[in-house]
């Protein structure tokens, strides 16, 4: 209905790119506004001006009725000056600063803090609140959740976590200044549930959004809280559901008085390591959900460069999956160490229980899902002039994969090559070489995205600070992180990770076996583009002068595009032929 429509186009107008309307509501819009449209342009019909929040003339709805069939829904009321426009019911004009009741709830009965939203991560983490000893005020959308989750609390010790009805409830039972973690799904449900919640909040109090987003919806959405005077931070989470329990990778950004409302409960209940908890401020409002969704863009491709050594070792060596679970565990002792490498050897060893034949690994369909954040790291990089093939490539291998009716039948046509006989030992040396070389690359690309957009938005992030909360509880903890930290600690205007000293020995150690492994996955037919684009990441930084000359002068030459010369400063352009 074209009221669906409406709503889509006023949020657009807001700026929330999270908007949506079911594709049958705008097939039937259009089906409306399509002949209204036509018949406007074709008989140059002037529109009529009304007053801006007002339904507009009954001439209007006559207008639309004639031409398209359709009876405006009545059941919005649209005010036009104290005049209420509605069939039936209540066109009582509502209150411009409508008085909030909230129900009466004792001091003492009130929690430290509020978590809305209860899929798996939100009762974990309520449940990690609680037992690190912080009262809980949870609520949700469908209320038998929040009866699960109380009695859960319970159930492990008399928990403290208090259940509400409704968010009226919530916000009443929370002390003040009131601090609420919302975990819900991104986009439009963030912002309904923003809505609920702030109608019953005050001055000072504190909303911090978990969800996984878009960075400048989070930047709107304080904008939006403004007007209340209400805290706003975007937190990016990292981890899995056990991680949520016992301790996730925070990473937020806001205004700094915020944060610290929160920091004690954040960091006590963040993942613990050596270099302390990781939970931390990273800047102002939408630098933590940069850094989050940078993060998820190097996991895309640290999985990317396993699923490829992952490919050679099965279908060039022939090792079964007791075998390269054996090798990813002894990796997973020496520099490659890492959460991924870990499931990796478990995913491998696990038998399949549904056939009681083989392992559950071969009978998973080679086809990757995403949500989304890796192909925002890449709009990112692209956007801020940043190069990350590795996290690219991983993105084009994800999208491929998808086409697998297209493999199937490609598969039948075009030829492989024969494979070529191997040394062992030799390609698995090679493949670890690689693997590590490429996992630096990876981190070098990510970390200069956020450097580059640090300094484009003023936000100042400490990349030291931001790897540190990658340590512990988040999908890409790895060994090499503490030494990553180490370099940017050493030396904060490193302008890449690769030109870090000791990074660039082991790179320039490793870089024989890893043009071997990647030319053995090009002689054998094996697709390998992010081992492969890390490696010509790297050969592309480390080179004085590239072929780009040689691109600048066919731009000038069809573009007439201006060029800067070697030799002397300026701008110039080349007649290439006595045509021009």
């Amino acid at each position: 209905n074209p009221d669906a429509y409406t709503r889509l186009i006023f949020d657009v107008l807001q700026g929330k790119q999270g908007a949506f309307v079911r594709d049958d509501e705008l097939r039937r819009a259009w089906e409306i506004f399509t002949p209204l449209l036509h018949k406007i342009e074709n008989e140059n019909i002037r529109p009529i001006i009304y007053k801006q929040g007002g339904r507009g003339p009954l001439e209007a709805d006559d207008f639309v009725k004639k031409v398209a069939g359709y009876d405006r829904n009545e059941d919005y009321v649209f005010y036009e000056g104290d005049v209420a426009r509605k069939s039936e019911g209540n066109t009582e004009k509502p209150s411009v600063n409508p008085k909030v009741v909230l129900p009466e709830v004792a001091e003492e009965d009130k929690c430290q803090i509020g978590l809305w939203g209860l899929a798996a991560m939100g009762q974990n983490f309520a449940l990690n609140m609680a037992s690190h000893g912080f009262s809980v005020c949870v609520g949700n959308s469908s209320t038998p959740k929040v009866d699960t989750i109380v009695k859960c609390a319970k159930d492990e010790g008399n928990l403290p976590i208090t259940g509400a009805k409704d968010a009226a409830e919530f916000v009443a039972t929370l002390k003040k200044p009131r601090k609420v973690i919302i975990l819900v799904q991104g986009g439009k449900p963030v912002d309904e549930t923003l809505s609920k919640l702030a109608a019953y909040m005050e001055p000072g109090d504190l909303i911090i959004d978990g969800s996984n987003e878009w960075f400048s919806n989070s930047i709107g959405r304080a904008k939006s809280l403004e007007p209340k005077n209400i805290h706003f931070m975007g937190m990016g989470i990292s981890g899995d559901e056990e991680c949520a329990r016992n301790g996730l990778s925070l990473m937020l950004g806001g205004p700094r008085e915020a944060f610290d409302m929160v920091e004690e409960i954040l960091t006590k209940c963040a993942a613990q390591t050596s270099t302390g908890p990781c939970a931390g401020y990273l800047g102002p409002v939408g630098s933590g959900n940069y850094v989050k969704m940078v993060h998820d863009g190097i996991e895309y491709g640290d999985m990317q460069l396993i699923a490829e050594v992952y490919d050679v070792l099965s279908n060039c060596l022939g090792m079964t999956n007791d075998e390269m679970a054996a090798l990813f565990k002894e990796w997973n002792s020496t520099e490659l160490s890492s959460y991924l490498v870990e499931i990796t050897y478990k995913i491998l060893s696990k038998k399949d229980d549904l056939t009681g034949k083989g392992h559950v690994v071969d009978y998973i369909l080679d086809k990757t899902g995403m949500k989304g954040t890796g192909k925002w790291t890449i709009e990112e990089a692209a956007e801020r002039a940043v190069a990350a093939p590795t996290i690219a490539s991983s993105l084009d291998a994800r999208v491929l994969s998808a086409q697998k009716e297209e493999r199937e039948y490609a598969s039948k046509i075009l030829a492989a090559p024969i494979l070529s006989k191997v040394e062992k030992e030799q390609v698995i040396n090679d493949l670890r070489a690689a693997l590590y070389a490429s996992k630096v690359c990876s981190y070098a690309q990510g970390l200069s995205l956020i450097r580059a957009a640090s300094h484009q938005f003023g936000w100042n992030i400490n990349l030291s600070e931001c790897v540190r909360l990658w340590t512990g509880g988040c999908i890409i903890r790895a060994e090499l992180l503490p030494k990553i930290c180490e370099a940017f600690t050493n030396n904060p205007a490193l302008p890449n990770l690769l030109v870090d000293p000791s990074f660039a020995g082991e790179l320039n150690l490793r870089s024989v076996a890893w043009r071997r492994a990647v030319a053995f996955c090009v002689t054998n037919g094996i697709a390998c583009p992010s081992l492969s684009g890390s490696l010509a990441y790297l050969d592309s930084y480390r080179r004085a002068r590239l072929p780009a000359n040689l691109t600048q002068a066919q731009r000038n030459f069809f573009g007439g595009h201006v060029y800067e010369r070697s030799d002397a400063p300026g701008r110039f352009r080349t007649d290439w032929t006595d045509s021009r």
